[in-house]
This record gives C-alpha cells, structure tokens and sequence, in this order.
C-alpha cells in the first residue's frame, strides 16, 4: 500500500481520530490514550498499530513506561493533494452555483412574461 493510502485509511476512523487529537497535545502513555475510548485494549492496540503504520504516531520507551506521540508529517502529504482537488472543486462548484443562479434568472423572467 502506498503512504498516502496508510493515512487516509488511519484517519477514517473516528476512534484513530480521536487518539491524534489526544496525542496533540503532547506525548502520552497507552493506558492514557485507551482511558477515554470506549473499547477494548486490543482494540486500541490495533487502532494504534494503524496509525503507527501510517507514519503518524512513534513510540518511544522511557524506563518501564512506552510513551506514543503524534507525528504530522505524514499528513503534510495529504494535506497538499486535498489541497489540489480544492482548487477544483472550488472552480467546478463555483460553476455549479452560477448554473443555477441563471436558471433561476430565467424562470423569473419567464414567470414574469406569463
């Protein structure tokens, strides 16, 4: 799988969302991060697995503790090719809206000849 594909599928989960919004504010231990999620610990430890594969987080031991912390280069990538299709669809959406303004221009005019 190609890097870009790990990130978009490690951010599509609300639960993997969530953890980089945690890890956000600063590095965190595993039982910290798994506290507030409802789920399993295996089920974070995949969640985690993810997003490590992804580029997104690392761990790093300290003494008997394991640390994890967010890495957001991996989403400068992403944020870059969203970025392009913005650009398009703003234009192509922009289009969108005058088609419909001039429609309904003439449905005015129209309704008034009636």
């Amino acid at each position: 799988m190609d890097p870009m594909a790990n990130v978009l599928t490690a951010i599509s989960h609300p639960t993997r969302r969530a953890i980089i919004g945690q890890l956000a504010n600063g590095p965190t231990r595993f039982l910290d991060i798994a506290k507030p999620i409802d789920t399993s610990l295996n089920a974070v430890t995949k969640h985690l697995k993810l997003l490590e594969r992804a580029g997104l987080i690392e761990r790093e031991k300290k003494g008997r503790e394991v640390f994890i912390s967010f890495r957001g280069e991996p989403l400068r990538a992403v944020a870059s090719w969203v970025h392009d299709y913005e650009r398009f669809w703003n234009k192509n959406l922009d289009q969108f809206e005058q088609h419909f303004r001039d429609k309904k221009k003439k449905r005015r005019r129209r309704d008034e000849t009636i």
